[in-house]
């Protein structure tokens, strides 16, 4: 156990990110990260992170020290995958205004904990804790904008219902191009969003289909991503009727084709004041948000144009697929509650 002083000084400093979720010890494993850091790391993995002090601190110490704290609205990014999220986070570099966190890997230990049949108890506190600490600043007078993994998309109820007070936004890229993208990544795109339909199965997320195991396991991989994208489409739907008030939702081709507007209006969202045509004219909209080479407009949509004309039959078959499956289960292609209305 930490001295109080020493748990408060950890807590206090919006630097120390809560990083990992220790289940066995009930534990938070923190480590040091500056501006700088934030910017250089396009996902905050082990790998990414690399060496950097380290501290761990016991669930409860964090608890008792961030509830001396003005609790924080917490902003989120949630997003079903290759529809310019990392590209947004990054948006949100504002020095003393906000900050961008870009898939804190303490999220993922809670959803894991969730799917290896942890203690509902044990997934409740760990994702408490971990909202309390994500929105701490990174500065004093800043506002940390979240974007987790899609993966813990089965949990954003859970968190409007520990955290009424929480604004989203609900990122998609139209089924069409999210296909185009999957194809583009080849064994790597396939191979991860059969990973995903496995785990939204165990979270419960692909029930509403009424598809078998068998059914399952005879479909093409992009029959497996497009009901993977329509299982989270069919949350966002969901939430957007239920939290219209505090969420919004947008599809990355209208990001991208209005960039000043869609920021300026998730300003608005998130009560963050910014420029919306001066961060349209940022780094984060004229640079790969990966290698951080020139990549704006024309390129990304030259790229998409390439993915879909290699696998155009595929994809068209497949989107045939998709619409008509999610005529059959109610699930909407074009999201209510629009950010730009």
């Amino acid at each position: 156990m930490k001295r109080p002083d020493e748990v408060q000084s950890v807590i206090a400093d919006g630097r120390w990110l809560a990083h990992r979720y220790d289940e066995t010890h009930d534990a938070v494993h923190f480590v040091r990260l500056s501006r700088e850091d934030h910017q250089r790391i396009t996902f905050l993995t082990d790998s990414e992170i690399g060496e950097a002090p380290k501290v761990v601190l016991a669930r409860a110490e964090c608890l008792a020290a961030v509830k001396t704290l003005a609790p924080q609205t917490p902003r989120f990014i949630f997003h079903s995958a290759y529809c310019c999220s990392t590209l947004l986070a990054r948006a949100f570099d504002f020095p003393g205004t906000a900050m961008g966190i870009k898939e804190p890997q303490i999220l993922n230990d809670v959803i894991g904990l969730r799917l290896r049949g942890g203690d509902p108890r044990q997934v409740a506190a760990a994702l408490d804790i971990a909202l309390w600490l994500l929105a701490r600043p990174l500065a004093g007078g800043e506002i940390n904008v979240i974007k987790p993994s899609n993966v813990v998309n089965p949990m954003i109820p859970a968190t409007f219902a520990m955290r009424p007070d929480t604004r989203a936004l609900l990122l998609h890229a139209p089924l069409e191009a999210f296909l185009g993208s999957v194809a583009r990544k080849e064994i790597e795109g396939r191979a991860w969003v059969r990973e995903l339909m496995w785990k939204l199965i165990r979270l419960g997320q692909a029930e509403r289909f009424g598809f078998t195991e068998e059914d399952l396991y005879r479909q093409t991989d992009l029959q497996v991503a497009a009901l993977g994208w329509l299982a989270q489409q069919a949350l966002f739907a969901d939430l957007a009727a239920k939290h219209g008030q505090q969420l919004r939702t947008i599809d990355s081709e209208t990001l991208t084709a209005r960039p000043g507007e869609c920021m300026a209006a998730l300003g608005h969202l998130f009560q963050i004041e910014l420029d919306g045509e001066a961060v349209a004219a940022g780094p984060a909209f004229r640079e790969h948000s990966k290698d951080r080479g020139a990549y704006g407009a024309a390129e990304r949509a030259a790229e998409r144009e390439s993915g879909l004309a290699i696998h155009a039959r595929e994809i068209a078959m497949v989107l045939e697929w998709g619409r008509v499956v999610a005529d059959h289960a109610g699930v909407p292609l074009n999201l209510p509650a629009p950010l730009l209305g």
